[in-house]
């Protein structure tokens, strides 16, 4: 589990297509001390910090020593990206990111536990915290987090998600105007009438059939040896870092896509005798979905 690695500051629009850019560039840019990063990146040292967690967090680098280095490189997520849409516009793009963030259960552990452990829709700050706290001490006995740490988490998540056109109305620095891309999505919005947050479920075609059926064939590590498994819809919807945990869905949602993506040929769904499942019928394999997503929108 790791929290406060954000240094505070949520993920700004410009930010991963700079650190994609300057990876992709000289791959020890954020671990070299020879590297001038605040030159280099236009940001301060702090945000330097930041940003390199990012980029692993949402699952566009990853970090592995060689001799007394650690450079950084793309995963294949980040190729894809680089490749399609490197400034980051389209939305399939930014809901597969949402999905490697909040099921990165490592690095970014209060994004994991909001959308897949805590299991209500509406939330004030102290629920936030005293809830995290609570799955913090019974899943992890051996570790103490400060609670100003939870208390950032919880702004930075806010901040994540919440548009500042439709968010808090408080004084705020002006770096912090710019907003987090993840905001487009509406994951999570601010009710100021009781001045609660909540998580917001997602309208029927928000999401692209593609896109969610690339989460899928990566969350189940699906290829054409396998696709004929048989998943429980109710998995799919149940599941932690699953479709509908993570994109918010209830069943009316899920159903909409799985009709849509049986349609298609990717899937067929199943429903009989009250238990209803899917078998994935396509060959593709998550990377091969997410490419058809940029080329079918590029047509």
């Amino acid at each position: 589990m790791k929290f406060r690695a954000h240094e505070t500051f949520y993920i700004r629009k410009g930010w991963l297509n700079k650190g994609l850019k300057n990876v992709k560039k000289e791959p020890r840019v954020f671990s070299d001390k020879e590297f001038v990063q605040t030159d280099i990146l236009g940001i301060g040292a702090n945000m330097v910090k930041s940003l390199r967690y990012w980029m692993q967090a949402v699952g566009l680098t990853v970090e592995e020593r060689v001799n007394s280095q650690k450079p950084q490189r793309f995963t294949r997520f980040g190729e894809i990206v680089w490749e399609n849409d490197k400034y980051f516009e389209e939305p399939g793009t930014l809901y597969f990111l949402h999905y490697k963030l909040a099921s990165n259960k490592e690095l970014a552990t209060s994004w994991y536990w909001l959308f897949n452990e805590y299991n209500v829709r509406e939330f004030s700050k102290d629920d936030f915290v005293n809830g995290l706290d609570g799955y913090i001490r019974f899943n992890e006995k051996e570790q103490e987090v400060a609670m100003s740490s939870l208390e950032a988490d919880f702004s930075c998540v806010i901040n994540t998600y919440l548009s500042k056109r439709r968010g808090l109305k408080e004084a705020i620095n002006p770096e912090d105007i710019i907003e987090s891309p993840l905001s487009e999505l509406g994951l999570i919005e601010h009710d100021e009438c009781k001045n609660i947050y909540y998580k917001k479920s997602i309208k029927q075609g928000q999401v692209s059939p593609l896109i969610f059926l690339a989460v899928i064939l990566e969350h189940y590590k699906l290829t054409a040896k396998n696709k004929f498994k048989e998943i429980k819809i109710a998995d799919l919807l149940e599941k932690k870092s699953n479709v509908g945990k993570i994109f918010n869905m209830d069943l009316m949602t899920l159903n909409h896509y799985i009709d849509e993506l049986s349609q298609c040929g990717y899937l067929k769904a199943i429903r009989t005798a009250g238990i209803d499942v899917i078998q994935i019928t396509t060959d593709m394999k998550w990377d091969e979905a997410l490419e058809k997503y940029y080329n079918e929108i590029n047509l």
